[in-house]
């Protein structure tokens, strides 16, 4: 398939371009393989200088249109069964609603125009290969290929782990995706079980991902694990190799918790299907515990729900407050926040292993993962450290991006398989930064960045669905990877001026008056946030010229205490 066989019109002369918060500008619309450009005439006599657009189509979400034909006639030059109609001084609106939430309006001149290029967005933001998608096809000149792909290699991670401890070894058991599709080729396991029970473990686990430690907890040497569930099915079938694989985490007495994302009743269920959970009987000292979070449709259904209640202009504060609590967005954002707490006051407080998992165990389990990694370990809350994470929690741990970012909350299409996990991630990670504003290097602008990048990117480094994928499709060998644009051309920009590190765990408050809507996500195309980037901007000024002069006036102006002591009596 060729691009241009996609473009019907290429070029468009007098295009309006409407934005909320921006003035309208009039220019030139062209359409590329991947890129829809708007540029507009340079201004004069005190008007508005030249503008330009430039949108990566994949980040087109819905598109509408809607044509006015304000006359026509018909051509006498041919026979009345073959008269020519033609629109005169006809017009067409396109309006784009974008996976990053902004919604723009095209006023095109002619109603075949118009009708062209809504045609040609429409066909290529819907290409689904990925080896066709932007990444394959952007080389900045200030980049290599090959750097940021071996920024956080899992390997190295491991090996300090299974160095420090001499409990765990890596396995390269996974080194040709054999025993789980969705595993990274290296994963640290007990050492005192030989790779043969792994792969019979894999079996008796959904999708092959058996129990593989996540995290190690290096102030009590407590672990966390995850895996998806037991195939245990209506008749009880055991796996002694399993047993035996979570019997050798538990050292000395420990005990364990495993935290089943789902409720009791649907992981009864799920036996009927050939799932289930461990069993008391054959998992002595696991003690389990279900704390039900969403996934799927009816968390696609939430943020739909919210996106449209901060897009209607119409409501007043009664009928606002009711719109954004019937979305149930918050309330997600509480019980992921309750249950990664809950993973890592058990790490933390009761000094005991935990394994996490739902049912795949891609999506809710590494939710809670990655969650109670940031409250626990404040090197997962520096930049690097979060960018790690991400990596080790999400990426290479097989969370299906491309499946679930295919569309954001405007789509029209419904498919089964869309849910904002990665998005309610970042979400939490807001909260907690809202809540411990010197305790997160990073600021809300990465978070934000990372949003856009997930949905649609120049980088490769949130294509496809998990590590296997992105070997087949050569994505390290023909795509950038988005870590060293982050850390070379744009870190200041993403890093918090209020940092201070703090080593302590940082415990969010989860009541349900302590959760916020992140409007610098939610209405950031709705609602003007220069003042908020002043304010920004200046703390980052007097952070850079006087970091001591910021902190002294800080206390004294704000905190009768240190920072540390008063974010950890909250």
């Amino acid at each position: 398939m060729e691009f241009a066989e996609l473009i019907k019109t290429a070029k468009v002369e007098n295009v309006m371009l409407t934005c909320p918060g921006l003035p309208s500008v009039k220019g030139t619309l062209c359409i590329t393989s991947h890129h829809l450009l708007l540029s507009s005439q340079p201004g004069g006599n005190g008007e508005q200088g030249p503008v330009e657009l430039w949108l990566l189509i994949r980040n087109v979400d819905a598109i509408e249109k809607s044509v006015q034909n304000l006359g026509w006639y018909q051509s006498s030059r041919t026979s009345s069964s073959q008269r020519e109609t033609r629109f005169v001084n006809s017009s067409g609106t396109i309006t784009l609603k974008c996976k990053d939430l902004r919604v723009l309006q095209l006023e095109i001149p002619g109603m075949e125009e118009c009708l062209n290029v809504a045609s040609s967005i429409e066909a290529l933001s819907s290409v689904d290969s990925v080896m066709m998608m932007y990444p394959f096809f952007y080389r900045p000149e200030s980049m290599k290929l090959e750097e940021g792909w071996r920024l956080y290699p899992l390997e190295h991670y491991y090996q300090q782990i299974a160095s420090d401890t001499g409990a765990w070894r890596l396995s390269c058991i996974n080194r040709e995706f054999t025993a789980c599709s969705t595993y990274p080729p290296a994963v640290i396991v007990p050492a005192a079980v030989d790779d043969e029970a792994f792969r019979k473990s894999a079996r008796f686990r959904q999708g092959g991902r058996f129990p593989i430690l996540c995290y190690y907890h290096r102030k009590n040497g407590t672990v966390m694990l995850r895996s998806s569930q037991p195939l245990v099915g209506p008749n009880g079938k055991r796996c002694r190799e399993d047993e035996l694989l979570l019997s050798s985490v538990l050292d000395g007495g420990v005990r364990g918790f495993i935290i089943d994302t789902r409720t009791a009743q649907a992981a009864k269920q799920a036996r009927m299907t050939g799932g289930g959970t461990e069993s008391r009987s054959s998992y002595l000292h696991w003690k389990r515990l279900h704390k039900a979070l969403e996934r799927g449709r009816p968390l696609q259904e939430s943020f739909i729900k919210l996106v449209e209640a901060c897009n209607d202009p119409s409501l007043n504060m009664d009928r606002w407050l009711s719109k954004l609590e019937g979305s149930k967005w918050l309330s997600h954002i509480k019980e992921a926040l309750s249950t990664a707490c809950l993973a890592a006051q058990c790490l933390e407080r009761e000094e005991a292993c935990v394994l996490v998992h739902g049912v795949e165990g891609t999506d809710t389990t590494l939710l809670v993962t990655a969650l109670a990694q940031v409250i626990l370990n404040p090197a997962c809350r520096t930049l690097v450290g979060f960018q790690g994470l991400l990596e080790r929690e999400w990426i290479q741990a097989g969370h299906p991006f491309h499946l679930r970012c295919t569309h954001s909350a405007y789509s029209h299409a419904r498919l089964k398989q869309e849910a904002p996990i990665f998005l309610l991630f970042l979400d939490c990670v807001w909260q907690l930064g809202r809540q411990f504003p010197f305790s997160l290097e990073f600021s809300e602008r990465l978070l934000l960045a990372l949003f856009d990048h997930a949905y649609a990117s120049a980088y490769g480094t949130f294509l496809c669905n998990n590590e296997k994928e992105r070997c087949l499709c050569e994505v390290k060998d023909k795509a950038h990877s988005l870590w060293p644009w982050l850390n070379q051309c744009c870190k200041q920009k993403y890093l918090n001026p209020l940092y201070r590190l703090n080593t302590l765990v940082i415990w969010p408050s989860v009541e349900p008056q302590s959760m916020q809507l992140w409007q610098g996500l939610f209405l950031r195309w709705i609602r003007s946030s220069h003042y908020l980037e002043e304010a920004l901007e200046e703390m980052q000024h007097i952070a850079a010229g006087s970091e001591n002069t910021l902190c002294s006036s800080l206390q004294e102006a704000v905190l009768p205490q240190t920072v540390t002591e008063v974010e950890n009596k909250r």
